[in-house]
């Protein structure tokens, strides 16, 4: 399965906003009937990517059971401005508050939330339902995330057709020859 991480922008502002706000008005229903859940099971587990950085899993979201008819997955990177050392605590803290940003876009079914990794990035490692409902998702998110990020931080990539725990657990899935550089931030080496 190839991965979508070529040339990659934001959608333009009114297209992205008014798809944020439909999601945060989806997303309060959808907490309203108790059908988002935080889950325990991959807390603390450690990912490894091929750029020679890991990060662990701090927080579990999904909807349902988390698993998607057409199967995605999607990871995004972002590195936030102004946080250093003990704020980097905090802002995992709050950042459960986030939820309602992504929860209610058409075919999120699970997210792991990591903390940064040893260059100050972050990761959201996705199951998304469809390829096409995960980079909108991605596109718009960019706008939020542009709020709080250092600029040119902002990355995606979505690996149609595979599962998340699939891809965690058997990273030969994402075919391709495995490289040691920056543009490899995507690919997981290994789920500890």
């Amino acid at each position: 399965m190839g991965a979508t991480t070529g040339e990659q922008r934001p959608l333009a502002p009114g297209e992205a906003w008014r798809a944020v706000a439909a999601c945060i008005l989806a997303s309060f229903a959808l907490l309203a009937r108790h059908q988002v859940h935080l889950s325990k099971e991959r807390l603390e587990m450690r990912l490894r990517f091929t750029d020679d950085t890991s990060a662990r899993v701090y927080r579990e979201t999904r909807l349902g059971s988390g698993l998607a008819k057409v199967p995605c997955t999607l990871v995004v990177t972002f590195r936030l401005r102004l946080v250093r050392g003990p704020a980097h605590a905090l802002f995992r803290r709050e950042s459960v508050l986030n939820t309602p940003l992504f929860v209610g876009f058409p075919g999120f079914t699970s997210k792991l939330w990591l903390a940064h990794d040893e260059l100050g990035r972050y990761r959201g490692v996705y199951e998304w339902d469809g390829a096409e409902r995960a980079e909108h998702y991605a596109r718009s998110l960019w706008r939020v995330l542009a709020l709080v990020s250092v600029p040119d931080s902002i990355r995606y990539a979505v690996l149609p057709g595979l599962r998340r725990d699939d891809v965690i657990a058997d990273p030969g899935l994402t075919e391709g020859p495995v490289s040691h550089d920056a543009e490899a931030w995507w690919r997981i080496e290994a789920g500890t």
